[in-house]
């Protein structure tokens, strides 16, 4: 799809119908962000996603990742660097953040609206700030403050990404059988394990790459109740690089331009995140935070879908419209929109979207 049109109008219609204006003015933290405000905002964010996201969408579904097997790097297509680094510039990432860590604090709402915008333009790309967001989530809900303070600013302003690790060769949903080891050495634990599926585990877009790993302690119980999660970032504070290695790319249908990792842990430093065991907790933070965002993905790539289809079908010629008054007399076959099933099919979707 080449063109997009971000449905402000609608959006504005659903924001008015909810008395939005009413319910942030009823949260003092949220006073700024008055209906006027969020509008000029996401106008702004759905500019720069038509200007800056959709023309990379295509060709970088065609061109792909590309997996660099001498130095284990993934190297995302042509232009994505450049359109990430201008999308944290602007400070989107840090739209419904918390103030505290250097968000805007925005309404989740605005948030959700603005990731609709963008999802709609480049998915693939879009699945980065995505996951970090999650991640943000369940630091928020779990983490020391120490990893409060060391993670979320720079997790928050884009300068680092985020990913979550779950899944292994040998298991998929059912983590009661995941492998992965976790041993306690001073103030952090070495991780050894092979995770798959990982979005984004590897990439060039930031310096850094945390990740939130499922790992098991030497005197973990038996199946999810002996689970633990664990910071691991690809790099140390220290500027040293920590044993993430990435084994190589998985292969899709789709979402070409997002790299979905093979990823190794090779003695790697990692930190606990809340209580033993417990993993499951901070975990699930993420990956509800993460079911929500699916569904954003379907609602939005249908309203894309939805404007592509009706742009073809204004653009379609074929056949002639069975009412005369709707026939083009100066062309020998009028659009498709002209005809009943065609209309009927681009009602649907829309009244269903």
């Amino acid at each position: 799809m080449k063109n997009y049109t971000p449905p402000l109008n609608d959006i504005r219609f659903v924001l008015e119908a909810f008395d939005y204006t009413n319910k942030i003015q009823s949260l003092p933290e949220y006073g700024e962000f008055d209906l006027d405000v969020a509008m000029s905002i996401l106008d702004q964010i759905g500019q720069f996603s038509v200007n800056e996201l959709l023309p990379l969408n295509e060709p970088g579904d065609r061109v792909g990742v590309a997996f660099n097997a001498q130095d284990h790097s993934v190297t995302t297509p042509t232009g994505s660097k450049e359109a990430y680094a201008r999308f944290i510039e602007n400070g989107f990432t840090s739209l419904s953040a918390p103030v505290a860590y250097g968000g805007m604090g925005a309404p989740e709402t605005l948030g959700i609206f603005s990731a609709e915008f963008t999802t709609a333009c480049n998915k693939s790309l879009m699945m980065c700030p995505g996951l970090t967001n999650h991640l943000i989530h369940a630091l928020q809900a779990y983490g020391s403050d120490e990893q409060k303070e060391t993670y979320l600013p720079r997790l928050i302003s884009g300068e680092w990404s985020g990913t979550m690790c779950l899944t292994e060769p040998q298991c998929g949903t059912d983590l009661g059988l995941i492998t992965t080891k976790a041993i306690p050495h001073g103030d952090h634990y070495v991780l050894n394990g092979t995770k798959i599926w990982i979005t984004f585990g590897e990439h060039d877009l930031t310096e850094n790459i945390v990740h939130l790993v499922l790992a098991r302690l030497p005197d973990a119980p038996a199946g999810i109740k002996g689970i633990s999660a664990f910071i691991v970032p690809k790099i140390n504070m220290d500027g040293s690089r920590n044993g993430v290695v990435c084994g190589g790319l998985e292969h899709k249908m789709g979402i070409h331009a997002s790299p979905t990792c093979v990823i190794n842990f090779e003695d790697a430093k990692g930190y606990l995140v809340g209580e033993p065991h417990k993993g499951m907790r901070s975990m699930f933070v993420m990956m509800n935070a993460a079911r929500l965002y699916v569904g954003l993905e379907g609602h939005t790539l249908s309203e894309a879908a939805y404007q592509a289809a009706l742009a073809f079908a204004k653009d379609r010629r074929q056949s002639r419209s069975l009412d005369p008054a709707r026939q083009d007399p100066d062309a020998t076959a009028d659009n498709i929109l002209v005809h009943p099933d065609v209309r009927r099919m681009l009602l649907n979707i829309k009244s269903t979207n």
